[in-house]
């Protein structure tokens, strides 16, 4: 950003607090330090929000301060990486462990935890971002019912199935935990226009989760209109197919021009790895091209999700027809808990992905001869959003 500086050093932007039974927001900035949109964007919310009445809690939390005080994308590690079982284990158990990064990770968790001290409330997770190209604003999300139906109620596309190409991602940690969350990248790092479009979806997203009114609210009117002119209508779900890995050592250096959501034709030149020409191998759709120093992506490819699809998943995981997979070969639950399939390859190549993909199964770790294969489904909390007006729409 050129016009506003962030001087954040609090890890707490906001702490408004109005009760146990109501619902809470959390909104996380700066988890990438050359990203400060989402601060700036509160510190102008903050003003037009701090004499109204909010009908639940707001937290917002900063994420990476000492990339944010340095503006890189981080000192030592993503903080945005992290987030595994076992890492978050080892956070918890070896208190010495000091990289930058960790430090960060362990005052964030602090503060996530006391947030979810009181779990009956409806809990709303948000994550603001930005891109090193031109983009329109867009969410992302992991592939569970309740993130679809939140996200539906904002005029930007939705893209699905990123976690299954980012492994370590703040918000997958949390919605392991069952609680609706989302990513918003609001724009171009250094557009002005990012922090207006992080603005807008801060304040809808509080009139979506019930913390300010929607109706004859004018503020909402504006808001809806700012992200509904940014997008030009591109309000569709999205699926992404491929990613373009950056492995260390590797010179990467994308071709100029190149914004998300572009359509490219078969042979186009996107970039150069290591001296070599990297081409577009089909017609497809560029998202996300890399035009930092830092970073392990250096494109994703994603293709628009036919309506017919996203309706018959939708079907099929209501009536939880997963749970007939274990009856074929090679397929069994991971634990007692039913929350993962454990799935032999041979299985694996032999059942196409996008059959899994329409049960909810996208998160997967592997080992030599098997997959474990995680339903978001099965640890949503459904109970908990059931009466909200987003969920019954």
């Amino acid at each position: 950003m050129t016009e506003e500086k962030t001087e954040t050093t609090e890890r707490v932007l906001a702490r408004m607090e109005a009760g146990p039974h109501k619902p809470a927001v959390v909104f996380f900035t700066g988890i990438h330090g050359n990203e400060p949109a989402g601060v700036l964007a509160f510190k102008r919310l903050k003003e037009k929000i701090l004499h109204q009445n909010l009908n639940g809690s707001l937290y917002v939390l900063s994420g990476n301060l000492q990339a944010l005080n340095k503006g890189v994308r981080y000192i030592d590690k993503d903080l945005n990486r992290l987030w595994t079982e076992r890492r978050i284990a080892q956070l918890e158990s070896d208190p010495s462990r000091e990289m930058a990064e960790v430090g960060e990770q362990r005052a964030l968790l602090k503060e996530i935890k006391a947030i979810l001290k009181n779990t009956e409330r409806p809990l709303y997770f948000i994550d603001f971002h930005t891109t090193s190209s031109r983009a329109i604003p867009f969410v992302t999300i992991n592939d569970a019912m309740i993130n679809r139906k939140f996200s539906k109620t904002f005029p930007v596309p939705v893209i699905l199935g990123i976690e299954e190409f980012l492994e370590g991602a703040l918000l997958s940690y949390i919605n392991q935990l069952g609680y609706v969350s989302l990513g918003f990248e609001s724009g171009k790092h250094d557009d002005p226009q990012a922090v207006d479009n992080a603005e807008a979806f801060m304040y809808l997203s509080l009139c979506e989760a019930g913390l300010l009114p929607k109706k004859e609210n004018s503020l909402h009117e504006h808001y809806y209109q700012t992200l509904q002119s940014a997008t030009k209508g591109t309000a569709h779900f999205f699926e992404v197919k491929e990613r373009y890995p950056i492995l260390k050592g590797d010179h990467f250096k994308m071709e100029p021009g190149f914004e998300s959501f572009q359509s490219v034709k078969k042979g186009t030149l996107l970039a150069v790895k290591n001296k070599l020409p990297v081409y577009a191998i089909k017609n497809t759709v560029l998202f996300m091209p890399l035009y930092q120093a830092q970073g392990k992506e250096g494109f994703f490819l994603i293709e628009k999700t036919p309506r017919f699809f996203l309706r018959l998943s939708k079907f099929l995981r209501n009536r939880r027809l997963d749970r007939f997979l274990v009856y074929l070969p090679g397929i069994s639950w991971a634990s007692e808990k039913k929350e993962a399939l454990l799935v032999n390859l041979k299985t694996a190549r032999f059942l196409a992905k996008p059959v899994f993909h329409l049960l909810g199964y996208r998160h997967r770790e592997q080992d030599g001869t098997h997959i474990l294969m995680f339903n978001r489904e099965r640890v949503a909390r459904k109970r908990m959003y059931r009466s909200e007006e987003w969920y019954r729409a």
